[in-house]
């Protein structure tokens, strides 16, 4: 399998991955990768299905996305990484905290779902209208609880940027991403995770409520938890300069 990834920062510096948000590809990093990339050598990468990577049919399942990067990896010669993940990166954070302890210093997840909570069935309906109707049909819905209206109202452009990202994403890829995200529940083994963990919230996401990234961050030995006021999903780009302090100060 193969991801599409884009390398930034000095090459003998320690390696940072990026992983993506559903419906997004490496390129929504870019409110972080200047700054990231002073500290790190960031590999920002597209989950299958996503960008540029490879899109096979599906349905995928959350061992095939964590594999990926694990795969991704071993292609780089990468022996360990650190790792950031918003959304379906997060969740795929906490896969590879879970089953692939020995590659990776520290985690920073941002809104990760461990579960699906709003039920599965809400997955397996969203994947059959977009194989049915394309992403054009979940593009605006989203938008709307990825950011709060007065941020979409001042930043017509930078939300645009993300319509545009998922209007291109691969209609099978969207889909299958969505029946691993409804099939996957990585609650029972958060207590063996022994990397440390940064988990990010906000008070306003409607896509992976805040109650359940603060089940999270009680279930994960010494996780961190911060929460982020008068923000929705894309915290990334709704508040750049917050995001870019905490992962600054938790994995240097």
């Amino acid at each position: 399998m193969r991801l599409n990834y884009e390398t930034t920062g000095p090459e003998d510096a320690p390696v940072l991955l990026l992983g993506s948000s559903l419906g997004t590809t490496h390129a929504m990093w870019a409110p972080q990768l200047e700054t990231l990339a002073q500290r790190f050598r960031v590999i920002a990468f597209d989950h299958r299905g996503h960008g540029d990577s490879e899109a096979p049919d599906g349905p995928y399942t959350i061992d095939d996305l964590g594999g990926d990067v694990v795969e991704l990896l071993n292609e780089l010669l990468v022996e360990r990484a650190s790792y950031a993940g918003i959304s379906i990166g997060g969740a795929v954070g906490l896969w590879l905290a879970e089953n692939a302890p020995d590659r990776f210093h520290r985690f920073a997840l941002l809104c990760p779902p461990a579960y699906p909570a709003a039920g599965a069935q809400m997955w397996t309906d969203r994947a059959a209208q977009v194989r049915a109707e394309g992403t054009k049909a979940i593009t605006e819905p989203t938008l709307s609880r990825w950011f709060l209206p007065e941020y979409a109202d001042a930043h017509a452009a930078e939300v645009d940027v993300l319509r545009q990202q998922l209007l291109a994403t691969s209609d099978e890829g969207y889909a299958s991403c969505c029946e691993a995200l409804g099939a996957m529940d990585l609650r029972p083994a958060l207590g063996d995770i022994t990397a440390p963990v940064l988990l990010v919230t906000t008070d306003s996401d409607q896509s992976v409520p805040p109650e359940t990234v603060v089940e999270l961050s009680a279930q994960i030995p010494g996780a961190h938890l911060e929460f982020i006021e008068g923000a929705a999903h894309l915290v990334t780009y709704s508040h750049p300069d917050l995001v870019n302090h905490l992962l600054l100060s938790h994995l240097t």
